[in-house]
């Protein structure tokens, strides 16, 4: 896996590639501005970008830009963003243009480094890796959805989980049931939210989306 970590506070820049190092992960360039991520991703066609949300001049959403655009110049590129804190409009903007290889992270989850290594694997392997307090966030800026007031509080449980990422059986072992139980609370979610398996979406995708959108 080479990965290119883009970061304009030194100390973590430089934590973060010692630590991806240290697991034996090939870290190609490590970057301080927008423009410098680029440029490595131009250079070393990375697998996977860790990027920062606010990074010079202004500190606003270049991160956020220069993800978009390196996943334009390089189409199979993971991005797995990290933020500070969370910004609901930078998390839902990701997720709207579609969740694979996209992971959104709260900083303080790297001090966290299993979690954070399984969420940087899972996102380089092509799934989604959203942040628990990103989801929790999210959910609590919501407006209702009266096909989410369909679901039980289970299967809220079981969508909140697929909302981070997690498989059938994470989930399973999350909640202390069987992957049978984590299977039917899916189809029920599926049915609930009018989600049809031959309308040519992904249902997973889609269930995550109408969770987080409801904004």
């Amino acid at each position: 896996m080479r990965i290119v970590i883009a970061e304009d506070d030194a100390l973590l820049r430089e934590g973060l590639a010692l630590l991806l190092r240290a697991e034996g992960l090939d870290v190609v360039a490590t970057a301080p501005d927008a423009g410098g991520f680029l440029h490595a991703i131009d250079a070393f066609l990375p697998d996977v970008a860790i990027v920062d949300v606010r990074m010079p001049p202004t500190h606003t959403d270049e991160g956020i830009r220069a993800a978009v655009e390196a996943r334009r110049r390089l189409p199979a590129l993971a991005v797995l963003v990290l933020s500070a804190y969370v910004e609901q409009a930078f998390a839902t903007d990701l997720l709207a243009h579609g969740s694979a290889r996209l992971g959104y992270l709260l900083k303080e989850r790297v001090g966290r480094v299993q979690e954070f290594l399984g969420a940087l694997h899972r996102v380089a392997d092509g799934g989604t890796a959203i942040d628990p307090e990103v989801v929790a966030q999210l959910l609590t800026r919501s407006r209702p959805d009266d096909r989410l007031e369909r679901l039980s509080p289970r299967e809220r449980d079981v969508l909140a989980l697929m909302a981070e990422g997690l498989g059938n059986s994470v989930i399973a072992e999350r909640l202390f049931v069987t992957d049978g139980a984590v299977h039917k609370h899916i189809r029920n979610i599926f049915a609930k939210l009018d989600l049809a398996p031959a309308d040519g979406t992904d249902r997973r995708v889609a269930a995550v989306l109408r969770y987080l959108e409801s904004t």
